[in-house]
């Protein structure tokens, strides 16, 4: 193993770390969010990338680790697919946020009913409908 497979292991483990604390300071978003019963379209979006981005380091944390051991056929057949998946679910969620920066809709919410009617219908709750 030389330096630089050596430097490329420490920065997808960084990259993973790094992505793993970002989910989990989301997650407490999106829970008091949820409680709120408004969720932010753009912040939903980037914690779709950012799972996608996660997966994807934790395959190419996998794909370089195994490299050194050598694999057979079927477990090299599966880290393709896995990178694949992975960097479609990754170019998804640029897509996604590259739209919503692009068209202006980093504002949207996305507003959760309960069952009943006559509730608020609006994520800002000051707002005076009519």
């Amino acid at each position: 193993m030389g330096v630089i497979d050596f430097l490329r292991l420490i920065a997808y483990s960084v990259s993973l770390i790094c992505a793993l604390l970002l989910i989990a300071a989301l997650f407490l978003y999106f829970r008091r969010r949820l409680r709120a019963k408004a969720v932010s379209l753009f912040m939903l979006a980037a914690f779709f990338f950012l799972g996608a981005y996660t997966f994807q380091m934790a395959v190419a944390l996998w794909i370089r680790c195994t490299a050194v051991s050598g694999a057979d056929t079927v477990l090299a057949s599966l880290k393709t697919e896995a990178w694949a998946v992975a960097q479609t679910g990754t170019t998804i969620g640029l897509l996604i946020l590259t739209l919503l920066v692009f068209t202006k809709r980093q504002d949207l919410f996305i507003v959760l009913q309960e069952g009943k009617k006559g509730g608020a219908s609006h994520a800002d709750p000051d707002t005076n409908q009519k």
